[in-house]
């Protein structure tokens, strides 16, 4: 079952969203604040997450920031600011798709269900370099019976690699494709 966590202060909302995400299928896990939704992150494997932007501990471009670093999973904004200048710090903080308040719930579970195929579509990458298996989906690296758990920016660097097996990058193309930064 597709784990949905929905962060947000407001009592109302979670249990709103939690309801229409339960109706679809999935498992809604539901956090208070940015710190709960962290932790409950790395207990639970959500596959997709919703975020208000105000909330206590924190915030949700701080909690998306923090989300993009270390996991390769969708994050909806779902917030009250609407204003041009939010939008954009939302998606440079790293959500994939903004919705304000008030909002229609049968909207968000279309934009649920289109980050999800879009993302497993991705995620669904395996790339088998002689007796070595790199699985974006899961980011494993199995060779044989052994399995390792790199991390995030190792693995990616060597996905980045694998998949381009006669390319060669410079060190600034890497550093622009796997850090998101250019030089």
């Amino acid at each position: 079952m597709v784990k949905v966590l929905i962060a947000d202060d407001d009592e109302a909302i979670r249990k709103l969203v939690g309801h229409y995400v339960r109706t679809e299928g999935f498992e809604p896990i539901l956090a208070s604040d940015g710190e709960e939704a962290l932790e409950l992150l790395e207990e639970h494997a959500a596959e997709l997450v919703i975020v208000d932007l105000m909330m206590p501990k924190r915030d949700g471009y701080s909690l998306a920031k923090h989300i993009r670093t270390f996991y390769d999973i969708p994050i909806i904004m779902l917030t009250a600011k609407n204003q041009l200048l939010d939008k954009e710090k939302g998606f440079e903080a790293g959500t994939d798709d903004y919705l304000t308040k008030p909002f229609e719930p049968e909207e968000l579970i279309f934009r649920i269900r289109a980050l999800l195929r879009r993302f497993q579509k991705a995620s669904a990458k395996m790339i088998e370099v002689g007796n070595l298996t790199i699985d974006k989906g899961s980011y494993t690296v199995k060779a044989g019976r052994k399995e390792w758990l790199l991390p995030v920016k190792e693995f990616e660097l060597l996905y980045q690699l694998a998949s381009f097996p006669e390319r060669i990058f410079t060190r600034e193309e890497l550093i622009e494709q796997i850090w998101g930064e250019s030089l």
